[in-house]
């Protein structure tokens, strides 16, 4: 009888290899050729992929890459690196590797590396705490594709969302207590959660009903009354509505109704990427200084924060 052994992979959405245009290019077209994403028909969608969004966002956003870029390179790849180390570090006898859903390193790189070391038992741990057809689900597609060309299969636990885990919740916390600490308590502290088409919802992606989930349990642990905590939903794409309130938008109308001072965090980030970075970080801070905001301090994402390793040293474990 073969002896288990347990192997984690590690996934998140991924990123360029390099801020450049070519790069970028190469990133967003293996990104938004996946129907998880962009559910358009094939057909039209390749016409307006090749024909229009990449020759026209790849050069812009190649120069948004390039405000954030570290010495180590992407900072979406740097952080998910430390985590894998650090994670790698508590659980010693549990192989751990990182795989990105598009760009490198791939997904199919990570699995033959685990299966290289006779794993019988692989955990797949997706690194977005609230579960959505367009992320998490891509990532079972995706490591679905990988395992059909092995002949033996490893036993797989998923592990599909951890909105409201303890741990995770307990690390939110940590991280707004310290910004509270630093700058004192804001008029207002906003949850920006990455949004998806209304759509999505309706069809039963219980993606919104997750983040109100997170919402509440971070709430109820804070020195806040509820009233000064809100959500709202960043980054959409395209021209179907998606989930509301808008964070932009939301950040245009606050200073209006008197509020001067925001914190904003993004909890459904596991990592520092361009969204969090260059979208909230700069732009958004800019759209609320201009509308006659005071203060606005972004507060991290949990990275590779003790607390952050501990939560995923406690899902794997939960796993084992």
């Amino acid at each position: 009888m073969k002896q288990e052994k347990h192997g984690v992979l590690l996934v998140n959405l991924g990123t360029p290899d390099a801020p450049t245009s070519s790069a970028v290019k190469c990133y967003l077209k293996e990104f938004l050729s996946d129907g998880r994403v962009v559910d358009t028909s094939p057909l039209l969608w390749w016409v307006i992929l090749n024909g229009a969004i990449l020759p026209w966002r790849s050069p812009r956003v190649a120069k948004l890459y390039q405000s954030i870029w570290m010495e180590e390179g992407s900072p979406l790849l740097v952080y998910s690196r430390r985590q894998q180390r650090a994670l790698a570090e508590r659980i010693p006898n549990i192989p751990v590797e990182l795989g990105m859903s598009y760009g490198s390193p791939s997904l199919a790189e990570a699995i033959s590396k685990l299966l290289a070391q006779d794993i019988t038992n692989l955990v797949v741990l997706p690194l977005y705490p609230q579960y959505s057809c367009s992320t998490s689900a891509a990532v079972w597609d995706g490591v679905a594709r990988v395992l059909k060309g092995y002949p033996c299969l490893p036993s797989i636990r998923f592990i599909r969302d951890y909105a409201t885990h303890p741990a995770y919740i307990f690390g939110l916390q940590q991280s707004v207590e310290r910004s509270l600490a630093e700058h004192g308590q804001p008029d207002r502290l906003i949850l920006s959660f990455h949004g998806i088409p209304e759509r999505y919802a309706r069809l039963g992606d219980d993606y919104p009903q997750n983040c109100e989930d997170t919402h509440c349990a971070l709430t109820a642990t804070l020195p806040l009354s509820p009233e000064r905590v809100m959500m709202t939903y960043q980054s959409r794409f395209g021209r179907e509505p998606w989930l509301t309130p808008y964070t932009d938008e939301t950040l245009q109308i606050l200073p209006a109704q008197g509020v001067k001072h925001i914190q904003l965090i993004c909890p459904g980030f596991s990592a520092d990427c361009l969204e969090t970075l260059e979208e909230i970080k700069e732009q958004n801070r800019e759209i609320f200084l201009k509308a006659g905001g005071e203060k606005f301090e972004y507060i991290s994402a949990l990275n590779d924060e003790p607390a952050h390793i501990d939560m995923m040293q406690q899902l794997v474990m939960e796993c084992t």
